[in-house]
């Protein structure tokens, strides 16, 4: 787990299923992410069962971010190589604009490239997302490149 003043980043937890669910089978959250498909709840309770796997050998990892114990978003890393990694966030609209995001990724960069030594992390923003690419870049991430609709950013784990 992880913790700043206001929020914890722990793992999924089966009771966190429903909230899953509603996230994920959320069609607007569709735009922002790769999977654009409904899950049903045993593929999700799979999903959990199978979350506590070490990002070594998953590839991946996501954090619920707890605010009051209350789930109120997820941040995941993900394509986890040896030194880098991909990163994505989201909050639950009535708990955006208040500092939990950036709050969230401050922790998961302090953890990813001081624990897990990443050397890279990078997110793919589509380009009218000004919410988060405001966010990533506060944090640090800079605009490697554009491909059409997206905007790839990266960043450099300080040596």
């Amino acid at each position: 787990m992880l913790k700043s003043d206001k929020i914890l980043l722990r793992p999924l937890q089966l009771s966190d299923l429903d909230f899953l669910f509603e996230i994920e089978n959320n069609k607007e959250n569709w735009k922002y992410g790769t999977e654009n498909k409904q899950y049903t709840k045993e593929e999700l309770t799979n999903y959990i069962a199978n979350a506590k796997q070490d990002i070594s050998n998953a590839g991946q990892f996501r954090f619920v971010i707890d605010f009051e114990n209350t789930p109120i978003g997820f941040i995941d890393l993900f394509d986890y190589k040896t030194n880098s990694a991909g990163v994505g966030v989201i909050i639950v609209k009535n708990y955006r604009r208040r500092g939990f995001s950036k709050e969230a990724l401050e922790l998961l960069i302090d953890y990813a490239t001081n624990t897990l030594k990443i050397e890279k992390l990078h997110c793919n923003i589509q380009k009218d997302n000004l919410a988060s690419i405001k966010l990533f870049t506060s944090c640090g991430f800079e605009l490697e490149r554009e491909k059409k609709e997206l905007q790839y950013f990266v960043k450099l784990a300080k040596k």
